[in-house]
């Protein structure tokens, strides 16, 4: 069982930054990856970037290419995601997700989830 929890979410404006947290816990050793989805209101979940945990790699949706960096800690068992440049299409709900699989951009891939937490960017 990995239990994942999302933190960093809130209100920004347009051209502002963030940056989103997970912290993973339980049993961890079998993630290949770990991502970051995000779901606005009538839409359905898109993938936004992942990184193989063991070795670093990062993958970017090309919406977020070049203004969004992930990031990890292993001694924290934390996963990052900074966020600049933000626009108003960027506002969602941004999920953490931990993959066993090797489709780091599919929503099916991933054996869980966190909560949740909200980013909204005003123009």
């Amino acid at each position: 069982q990995v239990q994942l929890v999302e933190s960093g979410g809130g209100l920004v404006q347009a051209g502002g930054s963030l940056r989103l947290s997970c912290a993973a816990s339980g049993r961890t050793s079998s993630t290949y990856a770990m991502g970051w989805f995000r779901q606005a209101p009538g839409k359905e979940r898109e993938f936004v970037a992942a990184i193989r945990w063991s070795v670093g790699y990062t993958y970017y949706a090309n919406s977020v290419k070049g203004r969004f960096t992930i990031s990890r800690d292993n001694a924290k068992n934390t996963v990052y995601l900074q966020m600049n440049s933000l626009k108003p299409e960027d506002t969602a709900v941004y999920y953490c997700g931990a993959n066993s699989g090797y489709r780091y951009d599919r929503t099916a891939e991933y054996d869980y989830w966190g909560q949740g937490t909200q980013v909204t960017v005003s123009s």
